[in-house]
C-alpha cells in the first residue's frame, strides 16, 4: 500500500500515461468496497467495514481475535459473519448492477460451477459465459480459499513446521519446501478435522468440498502465509547477506494492514527454520497504514535477540522514520529493505507519495527487494525505476510467490494474480557497483 502525502520531492517523475480504459468497467471502490487489484490495493476498505458495521481495521481485528464480541457489530452468529463477508462480492458480473439496483435484491444468483461470481438473471449469465468460462475453474479456487482463509485468523493455518533439512540455497521453491515437512498429510488432516473447519462449513452457506480440494486449499494458504518471510530470506541470499555472520535488520517499507492485520509475533519464525543458528533478525514494519496489535512496539536500538526473529513497527512514512529513528540511532540501519507490492506504478499520486522513499533508498545505496503481482506491473515498475536512475541488479519470477489465486475484485472475469509473483532487486544509483556480488547470484 502506497505511502501518502510524502511532501515535496526533489524531482517529479511520471510514468507514461496509460491507455484509456474501455467504457464498460466493474463497479469502483466506492460502490463495491474493494480497491481493484488493477490499482494494486486488494483487501478491506471502509465500505466493506461499513457493511460489517465496523469503523476500522482495528474493529475487524478485534472481532477476529475475540477481543470484541461479533454482536457489537451486528454479527450474532458465524453464519452472519460469512454472509456479510460474501455480500461484499455480490454484483452482476455482466451488467455490473448491485443488489440495491435490482427490483428484487435477492435475485442475484451465484454461478454453480465456481460459486464465486453473481448474475442478476439467465440473460446476463448467458451473455457473460463466453468470457467467464475462461476463468471459471480458477475462480472456484479463489472462492474456496477466501473462506478457508478464516483458519489463518483462528490459528489453524499454518501448521507447525520444522527446521529446514536442506541449505537455503538448495530449496528452489514450494515443492522443495513441502518435501521437508514431516508428516505433512497428518498435519493437513488435523486442519481438516479441526473444530473451526467444521464450524466454517456448517455456516458458510455452501456445501463442504471434498477433502482433496480442502487439502489443496490449505496448502495454497500455507504458501500465502509463509511467502513474505521466505521472500525476505530470498532477498538476503540474493544480496549475499549471511544471517549466520551477524545480527540483521530488515525494514518492510510501505507496510499496511495487509502485512500487520492480525499479525502474531511468531509469524516470521520461518526465517529461523530457514537459517538455523542465525545471530538474530529484526523485521521492522514501516507504513502509514500499520495496524495496532502485537507488532506495534518500537524498533530495537540494540541488536535483536540471538536466534530469534523480532517483529516491531513504526506507523508513518519511511523517510520520516529514517530521520527520527535511523539517523538518531533509535533504530538500526537496515541490512535489507523489502517492499511487498509497493504500487508506485499505479498512478501519479502513489508515485509522488513514494518518491522521497525511492530516492532515499537509492542515495543511501540500501539493498532493496520489491515484489509485484504481475508481469504488467513488473514492466511499469521497472520503467519508473529506470527513470529514477536506480541500479536494477535484476528481476525474475519469485520462487516463493504465494500459490493462492487472488481475484480482481471489481472485474472478476480476469486471470487471477498471485502475491509477490515477481521481484526486483535494487542497489543504489546506476553508477554503483557491488563488490563480490554478481548479478543476482546467491551469496552462499
Amino acid at each position: 500500500v502506497a505511502q501518502r502525502n510524502a511532501g515535496a520531492a526533489s524531482k517529479s517523475v511520471r510514468p507514461k500515461k496509460p491507455a484509456e480504459e474501455p467504457a464498460a468497467r466493474g463497479p469502483d471502490v466506492d460502490s463495491l468496497g474493494f480497491q481493484a487489484m488493477d490499482r494494486n490495493v486488494p483487501g478491506l476498505s471502509h465500505v466493506i467495514l461499513q457493511k460489517l458495521n465496523m469503523k476500522s481495521y482495528e474493529d475487524y481485528k478485534s472481532a477476529m481475535d475475540g477481543r470484541k464480541s461479533g454482536s457489537d457489530f451486528g454479527i450474532r452468529t458465524y453464519f452472519d459473519m460469512f454472509r456479510k463477508m460474501e455480500d461484499t462480492f455480490k454484483f452482476c458480473a455482466e451488467c455490473k448492477k448491485l443488489p440495491d439496483a435490482l427490483p428484487d435484491p435477492k435475485s442475484l444468483r451465484r454461478c454453480k460451477r465456481c460459486q464465486n461470481v453473481y448474475y442478476c438473471g439467465a440473460a446476463c449469465q448467458r451473455a457473460n459465459w463466453p468470457l467467464h468460462k475462461k476463468f471459471c475453474k480458477k475462480l472456484k479456487l479463489v472462492a474456496l480459499d477466501r473462506l478457508v482463509e478464516w483458519l489463518v485468523f483462528t490459528g489453524d493455518i499454518p501448521f507447525p513446521t520444522e527446521t529446514w533439512t536442506k541449505p537455503a540455497r538448495d530449496v528452489e521453491g514450494w515443492e522443495d519446501w513441502f518435501s521437508m515437512q514431516e508428516q505433512l498429510e497428518e498435519k493437513l488432516g488435523a486442519v481438516l478435522a479441526g473444530r473451526y473447519m467444521t464450524l466454517l462449513w456448517a455456516n458458510a452457506g455452501k456445501p463442504r468440498p471434498e477433502d482433496g480440494e480442502l487439502r489443496e486449499s490449505v496448502r495454497r494458504l500455507v504458501t500465502d502465509f509463509h511467502s513474505r518471510p521466505l521472500t525476505i530470506g530470498l532477498g538476503l541470499r540474493l544480496f549475499g547477506i549471511d544471517p549466520l555472520a551477524k545480527v540483521l535488520t530488515v525494514h518492510v517499507v510501505g507496510a499496511s494492514h495487509v502485512e500487520t492485520l492480525n499479525t502474531r509475533l511468531t509469524d516470521y519464525d520461518e526465517l529461523t527454520r530457514m537459517f538455523p543458528g542465525h545471530r538474530g533478525v529484526e523485521v521492522v514494519m514501516v507504513g502509514v497504514d500499520v495496524v495496532d496489535g502485537p507488532v506495534m512496539r518500537p524498533p530495537l536500538a540494540v541488536p535483536a535477540p540471538w536466534g530469534r526473529v523480532y517483529l516491531s513497527s513504526y506507523k508513518g512514512l519511511y523517510h520520516d522514520f529514517w530521520e527520527s529513528h535511523v539517523e538518531t540511532k533509535l533504530a538500526a540501519r537496515p541490512d535489507l529493505v523489502v517492499g511487498f507490492h509497493p504500487g508506485f506504478h499505479a498512478c501519479p499520486e502513489l508515485l509522488a507519495g513514494w518518491l522521497p522513499t525511492l530516492l532515499l533508498l537509492r542515495d543511501y545505496c540500501l539493498p532493496v527487494l520489491f515484489t509485484v503481482y504481475s508481469e504488467q506491473e513488473l514492466k511499469s515498475s521497472l520503467q519508473i525505476l529506470v527513470e529514477l536512475e536506480t541500479h536494477i541488479m535484476g528481476y525474475a519470477a519469485n520462487p516463493f510467490a504465494s500459490l493462492r489465486p487472488e481475484q480482481v475484485y471489481s472485474s472478476p472475469n480476469k486471470a487471477p494474480v498471485y502475491c509477490s509473483s515477481y521481484y526486483i532487486a535494487l542497489l543504489g544509483p546506476v553508477a554503483s557497483a557491488v563488490p563480490a556480488v554478481e548479478e543476482l547470484e546467491d551469496g552462499d
